[in-house]
């Protein structure tokens, strides 16, 4: 299933109190990036970011993005602004921590 563009530019709307966001399309979908890491996207309807250790406490659900995906962790509460940049920040900081 295709990402709509309404759905991309509210998603990105609820991620403006991060600077540094970028979008890519790929596949029907949209891949996130902070900083120029890519830390999660948009496959369908769902905002799905990259699993890792510093979000275990979210208690986020696992989703597989698309056949033979790795599972990542569904975003759902689109809606709270400050929550979502949380999650965002702690992916980064995960994500980074394995690019050294």
């Amino acid at each position: 299933m295709a990402t709509s563009k309404e759905f991309k530019n509210f998603v990105l709307e609820q991620l403006n109190l991060l600077d540094e966001i970028n979008s890519r399309p790929m596949m029907g979908g949209y891949l996130f990036y902070y900083r120029g890491v890519l830390f999660g996207g948009l496959y369908g309807d769902r905002f799905l970011v990259k699993k890792v250790e510093e979000t275990l406490k979210y208690q986020l659900q696992e989703e597989i993005p698309y056949s033979g995906a790795k599972p990542m962790y569904l975003v759902d509460e689109l809606d709270h602004k400050e929550l979502i940049k949380q999650i965002v920040l702690d992916t980064y900081e995960g994500l980074i921590k394995t690019l050294k």
